[in-house]
């Protein structure tokens, strides 16, 4: 285990009562869990900043199922890009609409350009890449 250090900081009375109240309604115990919580959502964003980095995340997709070819055409994008896709969730949310996850893993321009392709495909009504890392390096 990583030997803990301590240091302090100096902040206004204002934002650190935000920041406390923040933390609060986040359920955080302390002040140094958000820290690092805050310190762990830069340094993934970092890594997301570079193109050659191993990084996973998720592609979230919302569509109506009674689009032409819709499905077919997703289903496609994922299998020219099986080497990056780990698993898929769909979800029917109603009658017509769909939600589906798909699970994703590798280098961060390959991820991108899968995640472009699904949220861009015509029909689908919304979608997001929720980035996040695969854990190596962080504390």
């Amino acid at each position: 285990m990583a030997e803990t250090t301590r240091f302090g900081i100096s902040i206004d009375g204002r934002l650190l009562q935000q920041f406390d109240d923040l933390i609060e309604s986040k359920g955080y115990d302390n002040r140094s869990e958000a820290i690092r919580d805050l310190i762990r959502n830069a340094l993934v964003e970092q890594q997301w900043s570079g193109d050659d980095e191993e990084t996973v995340g998720t592609v979230t997709l919302v569509y109506d199922h009674h689009t032409r070819d819709l499905a077919d055409r997703l289903t496609e994008h994922q299998h020219s890009h099986h080497e990056a896709v780990i698993s898929t969730l769909h979800v029917h949310l109603d009658a017509h609409h769909c939600l589906e996850v798909v699970v994703v893993k590798g280098r961060t321009s390959e991820v991108r350009r899968l995640a472009d392709e699904l949220i861009g495909t015509k029909g689908v009504k919304h979608g997001k890449l929720v980035t996040s890392t695969t854990g190596k390096g962080l504390q």
